[in-house]
């Protein structure tokens, strides 16, 4: 999702976009050798900052990269130097109503209501609703919703995203951490969101204010993969963000 934003910042920063494990181009192991928790995302992707000598970064954080983020941030404040959250949820007021189906899977794990999940990741749900809500089709390449589709054709990709559908609401119980954490260390933060975004909704975005009164928020007129459509303009906030808010 990072292949039109990257570019237009990569003259200025050093830029990582790491698939997180079960998703992308990164190695998935089999589901009976790892177990698909945000933890254990989490932990991945925190050995990955430190096989790399990351003393110091920002972080993007994205739909599921949100939770992974922002614990790597409460766990290492001092490391991070801004965050930019782009319909990146931390906050109870960020859930649309459409999240039934999952919630009740939360709350009875049984096979019956693991199944009613299985509708999520179909390909007419990746393209029509996750991809295709609130963007402007004329804008809207084949190449993203192609490619996810793709990938859950993969062997096992449907489940291993259900063990995280299930292991979501570990990340619903770890919002007041988070939050202690924005309170605590006032990080620089920039949310800029696709306002017709059918999960996560710009109530989220607005909440960071609670937590970081000098959160800067920005809607667009884009759905929940704003990159897709509004990438030159989500790079220009990057741009004046940063600019604004790195120290050297």
């Amino acid at each position: 999702m990072f292949r039109t934003l990257m570019p237009l910042l990569a003259t200025q920063y050093r830029l990582i976009a790491p698939d997180l494990p079960g998703f992308g181009n990164t190695k998935a192991p089999p589901r009976g050798q790892f177990d698909y928790t945000f933890d254990n995302l989490y932990t991945v992707i925190e050995g990955f900052t430190e096989a790399l000598g990351l003393n110091t970064y920002a972080l993007y954080v994205f739909d599921y990269g949100s939770p992974v983020g922002f614990r790597l941030a409460a766990a290492n404040p001092d490391k991070v130097t801004a965050i930019i959250s782009q319909n990146g949820n931390a906050y109870l007021e960020g859930f649309s109503d459409q999240w039934g189906p999952w919630q009740a899977y939360w709350r009875e794990p049984s096979a019956a209501n693991r199944e009613a999940c299985r509708a999520s990741l179909s390909p007419q749900t990746i393209r029509d609703w996750q991809y295709g809500t609130g963007a402007d089709p004329e804008k809207l390449s084949p190449d993203g919703y192609n490619l996810d589709i793709l990938y859950m054709s993969r062997p096992d990709a449907e489940e291993i995203q259900l063990d995280l559908i299930l292991d979501y609401r570990s990340n619903v119980a770890a919002y007041p951490s988070f939050q202690t954490y924005l309170r605590t260390y006032q990080p620089a933060l920039l949310a800029v969101w696709g306002k017709h975004d059918p999960a996560f909704i710009p109530p989220g975005a607005e909440a960071f204010r609670k937590d970081v009164p000098k959160a800067e928020v920005h809607l667009l007129d884009a759905g929940h993969f704003a990159l897709e459509t509004h990438a030159p303009e989500i790079a220009e906030y990057i741009r004046d963000f940063l600019s604004r808010t790195l120290k050297g």
